[in-house]
Parts: structure tokens; C-alpha cells; sequence
């Protein structure tokens, strides 16, 4: 089943441009399959996996002629993993610089590692876009929006990684297959990861924390962790894009709060994993926060495919009154209140009177499809 990603519109427009196209996105998400289709009709590409440790050596610390002699007649080139290569930066400046007419798409799944390699060397030479795993809107494209509709409370649980989506019934196996054994892999190669169960640890600690304000201070009370330690970690799950930070917006009141961070997972099905709970809907007692962490990474995913450039935030007060999620979009702001229930959901007063050029929207079960697809 090939399920049309949307970030392909946006590749094929920057296709021999003599510039490098890098794709950035978690292991599982689907990039070698996404190249795979851009050029499914095409016959000169050739593929290197930096996985593999000959391509490594190949790739690494080269030059133009040697480069040449490997990619051949080829006019396409992508290296698959590529922050396992050293050096790359430089080899990839060789492709932009030396040998204009070959097209070169680089992946990576850790961004720390590969961002670090490639920004000084590519500068002004490259492109970059970003994968992550299906979105609720090129489901609807794919199969209707009835039948997403109808998939709502199973996406809540798992999710929409590829596999998830396509091997139905072995949801909940093939999750924890992902969690436990791609989704960390590249974190665990570092050095600076010297105890994976911290890692661990602090991921589920951050999963049971989920739609609430986290403070570092606490966490390290919590696991009895070094506040550095935590925010190094955390800072290294997000370049790994498994979570998301979501800052605090303070512009107006006096008692906003400053320096809040609310941390979410770019999929619902990881976060259910890490946490190794798969209960029903209808007997779980986090569906609220499902419901807020599904409507912002799905609105997230739809605004990069798209290339809309967005500022996100949530409000609160010392209070305690608070806006789910708050976009800001060429200067304008948006704020939306997220509603699971059939409960009644207000848009605070002291906020309206703060901020009252803000457009306001309470999403709930009857109108999310709009906000997750425009």
C-alpha cells in the first residue's frame, strides 16, 4: 500500500537546484520509502545506505574524483542515515560544489549528529525538510475523511507510524518493536549517553506527564537526576524528533507564567508504548490528554508538509487559567481550547481582555477535521 506523503510537492520543487536536499525525521517514519516513490519512475538514481559500514568508508573524508568514479552516470544520489558518516558535510559540499548537475538527498534520523556535520560545510548549499510519521490529512487524502474519521479513537492508541498503519492487528507488537528498538538507536550510539535507563526513565516520565507543565527542578526530584542530566536529555529527544517542547506565551499579564514548557511526542502510539499501556478509550482515564497531544502534533505535522511557518504556544496564568495551544502566524495569534467531553469550555476572560485581536476556537469530536486539515 503506497500511502503519497505531502512533503513530496514540496521536494520535487526544489529538485536540481544545485543545492542539497536534506530530510530530517525519526528511524521508522518513512524517508527511504518517501525517495523511494519521488523517483519511482526514474532510472539514474543510486542509493547508499550510511548504515552500512562500506558505504561509510566510501563516503567518508573522499574527494571529488573518487566521488565521481562511485556515483558513476548516475544524475540522482541519496545517502540514506547519513550522520553515520564522517565527515559528510564536506562530502556533500564536494556533490553542491564540484558536480553540479547530480541531484544528492541526504536522510537522517538524528539531527544532533547530522545538523552539526552539515550546517557550517552547506552553507547556503541546501535545503531542508522534515518527516514525520503519517499525518491525519494525507490519511483523508488516501482513504477519505469518513474512514479516518471512523480510525479516530484507534489513532488516539496507536498512532501513524507507517507500519501501524499498514499491518493491521499487530498494532501493539510492532510498537513496542519501534520504541524498543529503533526509536533510541541513535541516541544510544553517543558517548554522552553513558546509561540508557535514564534515558528510559525520564521518556516515561515525560509520557505520564503528558498535556501538563513540566519542570526540570521536579523531574530531577522525581528520578533523583541531576537537572543537567535531565535537560540534556530531554534537549536530545526532541533532536531525535520522538517529543516537542511547547513554550509558555507571556506578552501582557503580569502573572503569566514566564518560563513554562509543556512537552508532547510527535506520535500518540510512542508515547502509548513508552508507557506500555493500550487500553481502549473507553477505559482509559488520559483521554483528555490524548485528545491535546493527537490535535497538536497532527495540526504540527500538517503546517511543516505544507511549509507553514508557525510559532506555538500554550497560555497560563499563576492562577491556573490556561489556553490549550496558541499559534502565531505572521504576527497574528490564534488561540484554540481543545474539548474531549461534551462539557461546556470557555476561552478565559483575563486572556480575551489581554489579547482581543486573537481569534479563539473551541475544537472538539465535531470540528477537528477542519483544524487538522487547512
Amino acid at each position: 500500500m503506497t500511502i503519497k506523503r505531502d512533503i513530496e510537492t514540496l521536494l520535487k520543487q526544489k529538485l536540481f537546484k544545485k543545492k542539497a536536499i536534506l530530510v530530517f525525521g525519526a528511524r521508522q517514519v518513512g524517508k527511504t520509502t518517501l525517495i523511494e516513490n519521488l523517483f519511482k519512475n526514474e532510472k539514474d538514481i543510486l542509493f547508499l545506505d550510511g548504515d552500512e559500514a562500506d558505504n561509510r568508508e566510501l563516503l567518508s573524508n573522499t574527494t571529488s574524483t573518487r566521488i565521481k568514479s562511485i556515483i558513476g552516470k548516475h544524475k540522482i544520489v541519496c545517502i540514506d542515515e547519513a550522520q553515520r558518516i564522517e565527515n559528510i558535510g564536506l562530502t556533500i559540499k564536494l556533490f553542491t560544489d564540484k558536480i553540479k548537475d547530480v541531484q544528492v538527498i541526504v536522510t537522517g534520523s538524528s539531527a544532533f549528529e547530522l545538523a552539526d556535520k552539515l550546517n557550517e560545510p552547506l552553507t547556503g548549499r541546501k535545503y531542508e525538510f522534515y518527516l514525520f510519521p503519517l499525518s491525519f490529512n494525507e490519511m483523508v487524502k488516501h482513504h477519505g475523511l469518513i474512514e479516518e474519521s471512523r480510525l479516530l479513537n484507534h489513532r488516539l492508541i496507536y498512532g501513524h507510524y507507517p507500519e501501524i498503519v499498514i499491518d493491521h492487528g499487530a498494532e501493539a507488537e510492532n510498537l513496542k518493536l519501534i520504541s524498543e528498538s529503533y526509536l533510541y538507536k541513535d541516541l544510544l550510539m553517543l558517548e554522552t549517553i553513558k546509561k540508557p535507563i535514564l534515558l528510559q526513565k525520564i521518556l516515561k516520565a515525560l509520557a505520564l506527564q503528558l498535556g501538563s507543565e513540566v519542570s526540570y527542578f521536579e523531574l530531577s526530584k522525581l528520578l533523583e537526576i541531576d537537572k543537567g542530566t535531565i535537560e540534556k536529555y530531554i534537549d536530545l529527544l526532541e533532536k531525535t524528533y520522538i517529543i516537542f517542547r511547547l513554550p509558555s506565551l507571556n506578552r501582557n499579564v503580569r502573572n503569566e507564567i514566564k518560563k513554562g514548557r509543556k512537552i508532547y511526542f510527535y506520535d500518540n502510539g510512542i508515547r502509548n508504548a513508552v508507557i506500555g499501556n493500550f487500553t481502549s478509550i473507553d477505559k482509559r482515564t488520559d483521554v483528555g490528554a490524548l485528545w491535546e497531544n493527537f490535535l497538536i502534533s497532527e495540526r504540527l505535522k500538517t503546517q511543516m508538509n505544507k511549509g507553514i511557518t508557525a510559532k506555538r504556544y500554550f497560555w497560563r496564568t499563576t492562577q491556573q487559567q490556561e489556553i490549550d495551544y496558541i499559534e502565531e502566524i505572521d504576527g497574528k495569534l490564534l488561540a484554540f481550547e481543545f474539548k474531549w467531553s461534551k462539557s461546556k469550555k470557555r476561552i478565559p476572560l483575563t486572556f480575551l481582555k489581554a489579547y482581543p485581536k486573537t481569534q479563539t476556537n473551541i475544537i472538539s469530536r465535531e470540528n477537528y477535521t477542519e483544524f487538522l486539515t487547512k
